[in-house]
């Protein structure tokens, strides 16, 4: 068997094999002799069939099926001949395949390549530090209260804060223009729903009056034939509510699930909550920063079959979550690109970190993650009673595990900053 190896752009390789016709011919000489005692053909008794007889009707079938085999061989030894490691299947071209004569074909693909880490104490990470302090959870509550406001309807005229219901009709130079009108829709003044000057013009104004506002369309608006026009809106007020926010009693209390209604049991609650939100977010802070380096200090070529892969892969996974319209391929490049040089970095350190996550580690990031589920005990038997979930969980934990290492052998400097700031 001949081997040569060409290099293509980036980790292509090019691989052109030779197999002898001798090689070929053999086996299929083999074969055709260990169909005589099995073949029947009419004029013939059993076992008496002529080989060539034999070979005139299945010499073609066999020699295909020698081929194929002898492709696959002869390429898995070339591969070891060469030391190449394939990321993914190739791509066969034959060149020539005819009985007699040398089988010659060509073989691309991409390959993985060894690389040399950046040494990890030469990263430098900022890691955010931060607490839940008695004004975070105040500031939750109140966020709270927020979502469960009541509305009263008021007999005068709008403010602040108000909900307006309003029926408009949108017109510019006189003409109406598509999404412009609608009927009774709630408004609540200050909230920034509406296009900017809009929501100021309602204020003063009370049930069953109607009036004119005109509003000027923002030069980057996303409708191209609105931006930056003027539109005059017809507006007729149907009804005028002030918020009422709840006391922070017993009863909000159990509106949240303290069954005896203790407020400090509600405040002990939130702030257990938002200090787990508060750690994942911490985490997932220390992870991206993490990465970032990773990808900038260590240049990494990514193979291209595998980036189509995972090209393909991030199509279909938006697909499904866009109910089936799909994207074109090319928007994925960039981000399959990095995710397919990001495991590759990732591969490389799990060989220095060695670390293998426990059961007991496994077990408590399902528990940690049941908690934000209704029905915890169903989640986490859910995730046991599928492998494919539990593999997804071990996958993350090998991550984090090679992020923390990462971490314990880089230069980490700890930077002080608030609840409301890490988490936005």
């Amino acid at each position: 068997m001949q081997v040569s190896v060409e290099a293509g752009e980036g980790t292509e390789r090019i691989l052109k094999i030779q197999v002898p016709a001798e090689t070929i011919n053999q086996e299929v000489e083999s074969r055709l002799q260990s169909m005589r005692g099995n073949i029947k053909i009419d004029g013939f008794r059993p076992g008496k069939v002529p080989v060539s007889v034999i070979k005139q009707r299945y010499g073609r079938q066999i020699f295909q099926e020698v081929a194929g085999e002898m492709i696959q061989n002869s390429f898995r030894d070339a591969l070891t001949q060469e030391n190449l490691k394939p990321a993914g299947d190739p791509s066969i071209n034959a060149e020539t395949m005819e009985l007699g004569q040398p089988l010659e074909y060509t073989a691309t693909f991409d390959v993985m390549e060894e690389i040399t880490l950046a040494p990890i104490a030469e990263m430098k990470i900022e890691r955010p530090i931060a607490e839940v302090s008695d004004s975070d959870v105040g500031n939750m509550i109140e966020t709270l209260r927020k979502q469960r406001i009541e509305w009263k309807e008021e007999d005068r005229a709008a403010e602040d804060g108000d909900k307006v219901s309003i029926s408009f009709a949108g017109t510019i130079d006189g003409v109406a223009f598509d999404g412009g009108s609608s009927d009774n829709t709630p408004v609540v003044i200050g909230s920034g729903t509406m296009m900017p000057g809009f929501e100021d013009q309602l204020k003063g104004l009370s049930k069953s009056d109607k009036t004119s506002i005109k509003v000027p369309f923002p030069d980057d608006y996303k409708a191209q034939d609105l931006a930056g026009k003027e539109a005059e809106f017809a507006i007729e007020v149907k009804l005028v509510e002030s918020p009422s926010l709840p006391e922070v009693n017993e009863e909000f209390a159990k509106t949240f699930g303290i069954e005896d209604g203790t407020v400090d049991k509600l405040k002990a609650e939130i702030k257990n909550n938002m200090e787990r939100e508060l750690s994942n977010r911490i985490q997932i802070d220390l992870k991206t920063k993490v990465i970032e380096q990773l990808l900038e200090k260590n240049q990494v070529n990514a193979p291209k079959s595998v980036v189509q892969e995972e090209m393909h892969a991030l199509q279909k996974q938006t697909a499904e979550m866009m109910q089936g319209q799909e994207a074109a391929l090319e928007t994925f490049t960039e981000e399959a690109t990095k995710r397919v040089k990001l495991g590759i970095i990732f591969s490389e350190l799990a060989k220095a970190a060695a670390v293998t996550p426990t059961q007991d580690m496994v077990k408590e990031r399902i528990e940690n993650m049941s908690k934000d589920y209704s029905d915890p005990e169903e989640f986490v038997k859910h995730y046991y009673g599928n492998q494919d979930l539990l593999r997804t969980v071990e996958n993350v934990l090998i991550e984090d595990l090679i992020i923390d290492w990462v971490v314990s052998g880089a230069t980490v400097t700890d930077v002080k900053t608030t609840f409301d700031q890490l988490m936005k």
